[in-house]
């Protein structure tokens, strides 16, 4: 990626030195972002940062946590990282691979346990003088997760926790503020998991706690009007919760020097343009809106395969954007809803790039823009904070997440104003029904799938030869994961005869009971 990328990225990671913070160094764990969303649920600042690129050199660094990892710490291909700067000098906490590494690297042995020990257990023995064990009994249920187990610790390390299966389930180095546990105490079924990261975080490393939506606000506010000054820049909206925050946050720090562009590719939900439309400029916004819907469908003529769609449309928003953005003078900067999960994924734990996730992606280059990304620290619970403090309207806060192009990935195959007309009102009528039936913020997702099959039905005394549509609403937390939401029969039943009776051209209702993996949240 170029350097003209040198960008309002690099400035937002420079000026939060000043912040006191907890790193997490990342040894490719899934769970370790988990990690940094509970270290930052206790109003403190954490960043992930790869195993092997610990910052020296900042002194806000006021704790390390070790996460797990997927290797044993005896294959010759795990991660290994040089502790010798940091131990001593800094509290250090080691989760799973984290507590075996700091074990195994001292002399302690570490081996395969025999049986992958994973799920429930209990922490028979705690050693109650230990500060991060305060306020956590014996009994206590926690979550293990791994093949190996510590089977003999080193000179100066003290075993301080036991469950009936692990006998060293945590420990002391003598002489540091350095832990070990074998456990997850970052996931959920570790019932006094954020009681033991707190007692790290807050008591051990002596955290302020003063990470919060407001302090970001207040912080981000000056950083953009002393890094922009009078520059222009540009915004592509999609109606979205990462977007929407960014344009206010923006518009907070920068006023006119802002201007929103918000395309309708003619693939949103049922008068969702202008709604949205109407939300922005209610917001005291500056937005241009863009009906594009012909281009699109268009090009989109005849097309069923679904990372042709993706691109089609991809390509046709960047070609849009570019002809509005050029018909402003003196823009320098384009601003996205970069969030801090893209950030993580995007790079692997070695740096290498994996995939991007700029929004708009190829703008950057084709336009010479530098890029501003004043989310790109924070997670998609604190984003939705940051909204709420803003005065943010609660429906566009708490928006589900909707893909980029729209209902033609809820199109299978090939995509017509007809039948975008179709799914849009059948869409309209389930979304309605999950808000009157208060069960809208009960859901990850929702939306309904227009099958490329027709069935028949019987309406009056006509035999119909009709669409077939099906319902999909999941429960997630991260979308890594889903699971169908069970919803009520009686609620079911009452969106599908709407659906049957309202909507023309659809005589048939199937509700998708599929869970990520192996399916995925949309059907393309």
């Amino acid at each position: 990626m170029s350097r003209i990328f040198s960008t309002f990225a690099d400035i937002i990671h420079t000026s939060q030195k000043m912040q006191e913070k907890i790193v997490i160094l990342d040894f490719g764990s899934q769970t370790t972002q988990l990690i940094g969303r509970r270290v930052r649920e206790l109003n403190t600042y954490c960043e992930i940062i790869p195993y092997n690129k610990f910052p020296h050199d900042d002194p806000s660094v006021i704790g390390v946590i070790l996460s797990g990892s997927p290797f044993s710490v005896y294959d010759e291909k795990s991660f290994k990282a040089d502790l010798s700067k940091i131990r001593k000098r800094l509290p250090v906490l080691g989760i799973c691979y984290g507590a075996q590494f700091m074990a195994w690297t001292d002399g302690g042995k570490v081996e395969p346990a025999g049986t992958r020990e994973y799920g429930r257990a209990h922490l028979e023995y705690i050693d109650a003088s230990e500060p991060i064990f305060k306020d956590i009994e014996p009994g206590t249920q926690v979550w293990m997760s791994h093949g190996d187990t510590i089977t003999e610790i080193p000179s100066g390390f003290r075993r301080i926790a036991s469950t009936d299966k692990v006998e060293i389930a945590a420990y002391r180095v003598e002489g540091e503020q350095t832990w070990g546990v074998q456990f997850h105490p970052e996931v959920y079924h570790s019932v006094k998991g954020t009681q033991l990261l707190k007692n790290f975080v807050v008591d051990v490393c002596g955290s302020k706690q003063d990470w919060s939506a407001a302090s970001f606000i207040e912080t981000t506010v000056n950083e953009l009007r002393q890094q922009l000054g009078d520059d222009k820049v540009v915004l592509g909206l999609s109606g979205g919760v990462d977007s929407s925050v960014v344009a206010v946050l923006l518009n907070k720090a920068i006023g006119k020097n802002l201007t929103c562009i918000f395309v309708d590719h003619g693939m949103l939900r049922k008068d969702e343009f202008h709604d949205v439309m109407r939300d922005y400029q209610g917001l005291g916004l500056n937005v241009i809106g863009v009906d594009a819907s012909a281009k699109f469908f268009k090009e989109l003529e005849g097309v069923t395969e679904p990372e042709r769609k993706r691109k089609i449309i991809g390509k046709g928003f960047i070609d849009v954007f570019d002809e509005e953005a050029h018909k402003l003078k003196d823009v320098k900067w384009l601003a996205q809803g970069t969030i801090y999960p893209d950030c993580i994924e995007s790079l692997s734990i070695t740096g290498t790039v994996i995939k991007s996730h700029h929004n708009v992606g190829g703008l950057p280059e084709k336009m010479n823009l530098k890029l501003c990304e004043p989310l790109r620290l924070l997670f998609k619970d604190e984003v939705r904070a940051v909204g709420r403090e803003l005065g943010m309207p609660e429906h566009l806060i708490s928006r589900h997440p909707f893909p980029g192009p729209g209902l033609a990935v809820r199109i299978l195959g090939d995509i017509t104003p007809e039948k975008v007309r179709i799914l849009q009102d059948a869409d309209k009528i389930f979304i309605d029904g999950l808000r009157q039936w208060g069960l809208y913020d009960k859901v990850w997702q929702a939306g309904v799938i227009l099958l490329p099959v027709q069935s028949v039905g019987v309406m009056g005394d006509e035999r119909t030869y009709e669409r077939a549509v099906a319902l999909r609403a999941v429960t997630s937390t991260d979308a890594m994961t889903a699971d169908w939401a069970h919803l009520p029969y009686e609620f079911l039943a009452e969106v599908s005869n709407k659906i049957i009776n309202h909507v023309k051209g659809v005589n048939r209702v199937a509700y998708d009971i599929s869970s990520k993996p192996p399916a995925t949240i949309e059907w393309e």
